[in-house]
């Protein structure tokens, strides 16, 4: 627990958050399409002579430690690991990481899944598709892949983003009819989520595949980086899809210190790093390029809406939101690198309205709020990612200046769900968050959070109630409509979260990358969590 935090200004803040070049950097959660950029000191454009030719080696510098689970791509979350599965797993289709998010058929041969009838799909293989181990990629495979996600029994978060569909068979050695629950206008998309792996490595040794995957990607994985913290690859000579490596090798070095990372990348130690510390980038931009990208990775808010916490009462969850000065936040904490929510997605989102309830600083109100429900104290839990590290200092000092007394506890990301998921002695937990990695359409992002039991349930205790009853009928006749009927079910959506906030966005942020444009001539930065090399190629022998 920490220490009472006095009033903060950007000086005596950074004195908080520590040092310049370490206070900053780490995104952690798990961001839709791009928006306006910071203009790289050194424009890619310039380096448009050095073109990349096949070979050499990829080097990076990546801000996110290994989770607590491994690389298995039914249950990791982490962002380093799900960055690595980008470059060795295949779905059947994927969905290109950069900013204009293409959908392309991976392990499809087709470009679109065959329509048999409205509720029936086929998907047939691509030619000589193999695992890394040499396996030919079977129908079976297909099946197992989806079926293992399905399966509540393994309660893997992306069964929520799979609510559509009633069953994958194999027709044949490879070809899958996917039949579904009713007509889904984003079925390409969402097939995506699913990476398909080899049944017999699975079956196995789970436990070996979860740390040493086995796929069908242009890149194999040599070293996991538990021991080493640096994470090998090496170009996939057998692969036969549209993305094929361009590099011989890959070399990710886990930096997770800002100052660390940093130095790696303006001494050329490395080729490129994700999150760049705010408070680093005029810095950095006088050595190589760095953009950010707007997107909807974001910092939420969510309460503990059981019987034992106060926050179960809608006027204390509203009131805490009006606590809080996002504007400072927001400036001071992130350099403006940020955009407080005005709905639960990103403005720049395509499916962006601005929510019924926008909240921004009214303390009376907040006080009023508090007074009337007669609230005095709060169980703040927080994670300690260096970017955030820079905004929840505020966060409390807001809630003080509304006259709560705050209880304020820092944890690993990985502690802090531990924490919740076994101990309802919490009010109100801050964390980062990004599922678009998976997706950037609506119902996805919505189905992360609201549509299924790990969040809903077991850490916001809010299923049940009739708020919860009201998004899960909506996200329904969403998922089952096409245009502007989807649209406007997506938008009451919007409206009643905004109102309900069982779990809300406080800002989305920008996720800023560096690279060296000369030697990674045809690199983009991209607004998710993590760094894609995924059709990039390199200079560097």
């Amino acid at each position: 627990m920490t220490k009472s935090i006095g009033t903060t200004d950007r000086r005596g803040f950074l004195k908080l958050a520590g040092t310049i070049t370490a206070a900053a950097g780490i995104a952690a959660g798990l961001a839709a399409c791009g928006g306006k950029t910071d203009a790289p000191k050194k424009d890619a454009q310039s380096s448009a002579d050095n073109k990349a030719t096949d070979g050499g080696t990829l080097t990076a510098g990546i801000s996110y430690e290994l989770g607590t689970n491994g690389y298995d791509p039914m249950t990791t979350t982490s962002a380093l690991t799900i960055a690595a599965n980008w470059h060795t797993l295949e779905g059947l289709f994927e969905i290109m990481p950069t900013e204009d998010r293409t959908c392309y058929a991976a392990l499809s041969k087709d470009a679109e899944p065959v329509k048999v009838d409205d509720t029936t799909y086929e998907v047939t293989l691509r030619d000589g598709a193999k695992f890394h181990n040499g396996a030919d990629v079977t129908a079976e495979d297909v099946v197992f892949s989806f079926e293992r996600v399905l399966d509540p029994a393994n309660k893997s978060l992306y069964a929520s983003f799979l609510k559509f569909i009633e069953a994958v068979t194999a027709k044949d050695e490879k070809t899958v009819t996917i039949k579904l629950k009713y007509p889904f206008s984003l079925l390409k998309e969402r097939l995506s989520v699913v990476k398909v792996v080899p049944k017999a490595e699975v079956t196995k040794d789970a436990k070996a595949f979860d740390a040493n995957p086995v796929g069908t990607g242009p890149y194999k994985m040599t070293d996991n980086g538990a021991a080493s913290s640096t994470v090998l690859f090496e170009k996939n000579a057998d692969y036969t899809g549209p993305k094929p490596a361009k590099a011989d090798k890959m070399v990710w070095k886990i930096l997770p210190d800002a100052a660390t990372r940093t130095n790696a990348v303006t001494s050329k130690d490395v080729q490129a790093i994700d999150s760049v510390p705010y408070l680093s980038i005029d810095q950095v931009k006088a050595s190589v390029s760095v953009e950010s990208v707007q997107g909807f990775g974001l910092l939420f808010m969510m309460f503990n809406n059981g019987d034992s916490s106060p926050m179960k009462d809608l006027k204390n969850r509203q009131s805490a939101l009006y606590a809080l000065d996002m504007e400072k936040v927001v400036k001071t904490g992130l350099l403006n690198q940020a955009t407080p929510a005005t709905c639960f997605v990103q403005e720049n989102h395509r499916s962006y309205k601005k929510a019924k309830n926008v909240y921004t600083l009214d303390v009376e109100k907040a006080k009023e709020g508090f007074a009337a429900t007669g609230l005095t104290k709060v169980r703040l839990l927080v994670t300690n990612h260096d970017w955030v590290k820079q905004c929840t200092p505020i966060i409390k000092e807001s809630l003080e200046a509304a006259g709560l007394q705050v209880e304020f506890t820092e944890y690993k990301s990985s502690d802090l769900y531990n924490t919740i998921g076994q101990s309802s002695d919490w009010d109100i937990v801050v964390a980062p968050g990004d599922p678009s990695v998976f997706g950037d359409d609506t119902d996805l992002l919505l189905n992360w959070w609201y549509g299924g039991d790990i969040w809903t349930d077991t850490r916001m205790h809010w299923k049940g109630s009739a708020s919860y009853d009201k998004v899960q009928e909506l996200m329904q006749k969403a998922a089952q409509s096409t245009g502007a009927e989807q649209t406007a079910a997506w938008h009451e959506i919007f409206d009643v979260i905004s109102e309900e906030v069982p779990l809300y966005p406080l800002f989305h942020r920008k996720s800023p990358s560096a690279w060296d444009a000369d030697t990674l001539p045809n690199f983009k930065p991209i607004s998710l969590t993590g760094l894609s090399f995924v059709e990039v190629g390199t200079t560097k022998a």
